[in-house]
This record gives C-alpha cells, sequence and structure tokens, in this order.
C-alpha cells in the first residue's frame, strides 16, 4: 500500500481525480487509533464556475477557506449543524476545486468505528453517506486544513484494481438549489458496492 503521491492531487482536472479516488484507501490515526475504508463513492466541485461549490463566483469566507490551500489538504464543512464532511482539495493554490468523500467501504479498525458511531454491528449504514462516514473515521471540523501527505488523515493505493466499466457516475446528491449545475455528473461510484449511499445504483 502507499500514499498517493502529492501529484496526483496537483492534476488539473477535478472531476478526473475524483474519478480516480474511486477504489482507493483513505485511513486516519487519531490517538494511536487506526481507521481506514475503501472510497466507495465521490463527488467532484469545480473551483469558482459550480454553482454547488462553496467557492462558486470567487465566494471566500473563513468557512471555506481550506478549499483555497494547496493541493493535497482536507477540508471538512459541517453540514444540517450536525454532519462532519470530508473533502480533498485539489489543483493549485487559490483554485478552490475540491473532492467531497461520499463513501467508503470498512477495512480496518471496524470496532472502533463501531464505537464511534454508536452502532452495535456492521452493516451497509457504517460508512454509507459523507456523514457516517467522518463519524467512523473520527473525522471533524478541527482536522480542517490538516495535509494529507503528513498528517492523521492519508489516502492510499493498493493492488485493488477497478475497470472502467465497473465505476459509474450521476448527478451529484443534494445540490438541487444548483440548477442546471445540480444535473453535472460529477458523482463517481463503484457499481455494486453496498456502502453507496442515497439512491439506487446498477
Amino acid at each position: 500500500m502507499k500514499k498517493l503521491p502529492l501529484s496526483f492531487y496537483q492534476q488539473k482536472d477535478v472531476v478526473e481525480i475524483a474519478r480516480q479516488l474511486v477504489g482507493k484507501i483513505v485511513l486516519t490515526n487519531f490517538d494511536g487509533l487506526t481507521t481506514s475504508g475503501r472510497i466507495v463513492e465521490t463527488e467532484a466541485y469545480v473551483a469558482l464556475i459550480d454553482k454547488a461549490s462553496h467557492s462558486y463566483n470567487g465566494r471566500r469566507t473563513a468557512k471555506n477557506e481550506h478549499m483555497y490551500a494547496a493541493a493535497g489538504t482536507a477540508y471538512v464543512y459541517i453540514c444540517y449543524g450536525m454532519h462532519q464532511m470530508l473533502n480533498v482539495v485539489t489543483n493549485n493554490e487559490d483554485v478552490p476545486d475540491a473532492i467531497l468523500i461520499r463513501a467508503i467501504e470498512p477495512l480496518e479498525g471496524i470496532d472502533e468505528m463501531l464505537k464511534r458511531t454508536g452502532k452495535k454491528q456492521l452493516d451497509n449504514t457504517l460508512t454509507r453517506g459523507p456523514g457516517n462516514l467522518a463519524k467512523a473515521l473520527g473525522i471533524f471540523k478541527q482536522h480542517s486544513g490538516l495535509k494529507l501527505m503528513n498528517s492523521h488523515i492519508n489516502i492510499y493505493s493498493d493492488d485493488f484494481y477497478i475497470t472502467n466499466d465497473l465505476i459509474g457516475s450521476s448527478k451529484r446528491i443534494g445540490v438541487e438549489s444548483a440548477g442546471p449545475d445540480s444535473l453535472l455528473p460529477y458523482r463517481f461510484y463503484l457499481r455494486g458496492n453496498k456502502y453507496v449511499s442515497a439512491r439506487p445504483v446498477k
């Protein structure tokens, strides 16, 4: 298993990076406790021009400042006042491209994930959806701004191989207010995986 190089995050096409992240492994290590899972669902958000993005039209606030950080930075925000949402910043500094990690298939530290989420047994709800995912991995808003190359959050590749036909795409979830941009096919998922969130997929 190898940590993804900085050059991976520095690619210019955030939509393609979102697709490439499907099948990779996100791993956290907090207080000596390691948890990890294989990424099975992502969503891309394009800097400045994407009405579904927090950075649309150059919006820049204290809440989304980490979107403008260098490639390979974690951007964590809170949705509905309770769900922590893990995003990966890509491209160049001050170009706020970001990818939401929507779902993972648990691999390591499942007992710890169950404790963090208050669940009694493993099922597909443990890490299905970005809020559940972050809770299981121990990720909170305070971790926003961490550098993935040298921090408690990292993403790795291994020998897991996915053929192109196994990666599906669709419109993103929960961004209907973005108008026509809500229909862009910027969501990617591993077909048939039970941890993929929300709507049924083939």
